[in-house]
């Protein structure tokens, strides 16, 4: 592990679940680096949660950091996906409740493979009312590496007043606004204290053998071999210590940040994480900010970086850097450089994407590590109020899409609408929010549509007879065709049986094209499928024919003998992937079955101990807003996966009901 740069600045990211107190943890940090009393509200938050990534700095005991505070709802955590792996430590902020443990999971699953050292931090620790004990031994099976106490607490009553430093084996009581007070240790912790601190020997030196030895032989390890110990085994993801604390008291915050200052991994870690060589910036995230253009957020790895610097984009495209502003949450000021792994916004580099490294070596650079890929799982089909803001519309909701890694934009091909698809309703409709008060454009929205299809139950014959005549040439096409269903999911297939000519060789493909426009809708109004159609007689005239003609005659025909084939109406039938805890299992299986689906199976999620992964075909219309009924029953956890599986036939009053209403909407 290389030692640390002098000057050079700390990354922290502060993430958990929401409702855990990531921002009042943010907030109590920089009242205890002022010395002041901490402040109320934070920038980024809406409805009681935090919906961007906010970037603020502190100085504390003359080391600087740079803290990366990201959202704990699953439908904003995608803010931070690709600043998780360019921070040096992230300090995980639990509730100070068993039952919530497993909602820990997702993001330590996450920190996990981007091989992130982190702590865990057990917020609202004066309102706990079980042991400690109980706590990690719930959260344990969530964390892939053993969770490290520490501390111990100290009660007063049955309330958390203060608590023991295993490793420097000191007390503090809380005081409330101020730091906490060394005591002595209580009389009758001294047992509790000695048997906890053993405890956290032991888990050390299941990764060192010559603590090990000094234990068995009853040889007490020297204070400072046992910071050693906690500082490499957490740096090396052996172990991830647990501290606790109140964030809205201020208790047990300096403790962490005194602790973190020793023992966090310098930025040259996080620079070889990222595989990035030499000097540079990693951008964490890319924002458009009005009339100061495009900002891209970035962490300056391997020296310092000066304004007007020239950078190497990943593709080898040059930019000059218009301009470094450092970041206090929502406000920023002009600098004319910025500190080895402080974490600046970059003007003017127009190509720059969340995740390029931009390079000053003169050569172009790729990360190594990329975030997990997230599917969309919400959407709503959108459109402008007012047809002239349109373009606007468009280069707004690109610019959303760019900005956030959770959102995507895609043009229904099918159902010709244009979807703004997310992590959940809450997420694409702050996204829509956010279009409005940038670029002022008002839009409708509403549930994208189902794409129905409708096929045929039996075949006919079909003569299709086109004839004009108007002065000067006419047209003329005379076609007969046999229409017979294909198998599910056959598809359309054209042939032709002409004899003798009926039909001249180089207008059969204006047939063909002439069915094809008939079965862009059918009886039922929607397109038909899985139908097989042969062009089998025709007539045409030496002067009056042509490939219009032939064509029209071809649509005719198809057209007239579809009312006689019986139609039916299908649906998209989608295969889902779902994934949750265990506990919840029954609770998604019975609300898919209230949604037509079909159960396919479930067993365990690979690596995801507790947890389900379950299997369903359901239709695409019931998909729509499933995860928010998921989310409901999971505690806002599940997630899921889908594709198309197949077609099937919809009977009975809801196919009369989807008919119709298409026919209302034409």
């Amino acid at each position: 592990m290389p030692a640390r740069q002098p000057g050079s600045v700390h990354a922290l990211a502060l993430v958990g679940p929401s409702g855990a107190g990531k921002t009042a943890l943010l907030e109590a940090m920089l009242a205890a680096a002022s010395g002041r009393e901490r402040r109320g509200g934070s920038d980024g938050e809406a409805r009681g949660q935090s919906v961007e990534m906010t970037v603020t700095g502190f100085e504390f005991l003359g080391d600087r950091y740079a803290v990366v505070d990201t959202p704990g709802s699953v439908e904003f955590s995608s803010e931070g996906d690709f600043a998780l792996p360019a921070v040096d430590l992230a300090v995980v902020v639990v509730d100070a409740d068993p039952d919530k443990a497993v909602l820990l999971q997702p993001t330590l699953k996450e920190l996990e493979r981007l091989d992130v050292p982190h702590v865990l931090f057990v917020n609202k620790i004066d309102q706990a009312r079980g042991s400690l004990r109980d706590l990690l031994d719930a959260l344990a099976p969530v964390s892939a590496e053993p969770l490290v106490a520490r501390q111990i607490p100290i009660w007063g009553g049955e309330q958390v007043v203060g608590f023991v430093d295993l490793a420097l084996e000191r007390a503090f009581v809380y005081r409330p606004g101020q730091p906490s007070q060394r005591v002595d240790l209580p009389a009758d912790m001294a047992e509790i204290e000695a048997e906890a601190r053993f405890h956290m020997l032991e888990q050390l030196a299941d990764f060192d053998d010559d603590l090990l030895e000094q234990l068995l032989s009853d040889v007490t390890p020297s204070q400072d071999a046992v910071f050693a110990d906690l500082s490499r085994e957490m740096r090396e993801r052996l172990i991830t210590p647990v501290f606790f604390g109140s964030a809205l008291n201020g208790f047990g915050v300096r403790r962490l940040l005194k602790a973190l200052r020793h023992e966090i991994p310098p930025v040259e870690a996080a620079a070889a994480r990222l595989g990035a060589g030499g000097p540079g910036a990693y951008v964490l995230k890319t924002s458009h900010a009005g009339q100061a253009g495009k900002l891209a957020y970035a962490r300056v790895l391997g020296g310092t970086l000066a304004d007007g610097a020239d950078l190497v984009l990943p593709s080898g495209e040059h930019g000059r850097a218009g301009g470094l502003y450092a970041i206090q949450g929502g406000a920023s000021r002009r600098a004319p450089s910025a500190e080895l792994g402080d974490i600046v916004a970059i003007g003017k580099i127009e190509q720059a994407a969340a995740g390029d490294i931009l390079s000053l070596t003169g050569r172009p650079q790729q990360t190594a590590v990329r975030p997990s890929a997230r599917p969309p799982l919400f959407a709503l089909a959108v459109a402008a109020v007012a047809r002239k803001d349109d373009v606007r519309l468009s280069g707004g909701l690109a610019k959303l899409v760019e900005e956030d890694p959770g959102l995507s934009l895609t043009h229904d091909a099918e159902t010709h609408e244009v979807l703004l698809r997310g992590q959940g309703e809450a997420h694409v409709r702050q996204a829509l929010d956010r279009l409005r008060r940038r670029y002022g454009v008002e839009v409708e929205t509403g549930l994208p549509s189902a794409p129905y299809k409708e096929t045929i139950v039996k075949g006919v014959s079909q003569r299709g007879r086109h004839k004009k005549q108007t002065g000067g040439h006419g047209q003329f096409g005379d076609v007969t065709i046999e229409i017979k269903p294909r198998e599910r999911g056959a598809g359309f297939l054209f042939s032709q049986k002409i004899t003798g000519g009926a039909v001249p060789k180089q207008w059969i493909p204006a047939v063909e094209q002439g069915v094809r426009d008939a079965l862009e809708k059918g009886p039922l109004g929607f397109p038909v499928i899985d139908v097989e159609v042969t062009l089998v007689d025709g007539a045409y005239h030496s002067v009056d024919s042509s490939e219009m003609s032939f064509r029209a005659a071809g649509r005719l025909a198809m057209g007239e003998g579809l009312q006689s084939c019986g139609s039916c109406l299908m649906e998209p039938i989608e295969k889902l992937d779902i994934y949750s805890p265990s506990a919840c299992t029954s609770k998604i299986t019975s609300a898919l079955s209230g949604r037509r689906g079909q159960i396919l199976g479930f067993g365990p999620r690979d690596g995801w101990p507790g947890w389900d992964r379950i299997e369903a075909h359901l239709p695409q219309a019931e998909r729509r807003d499933l995860i928010a009924e998921l989310r409901s029953l999971t505690q806002g956890l599940a997630t899921f996966e889908t594709g198309f599986a197949h077609m099937a036939e919809v009977h009975g009053r809801l196919a009369d009901e989807i008919t119709q209403k298409a026919r209302t909407a034409a």
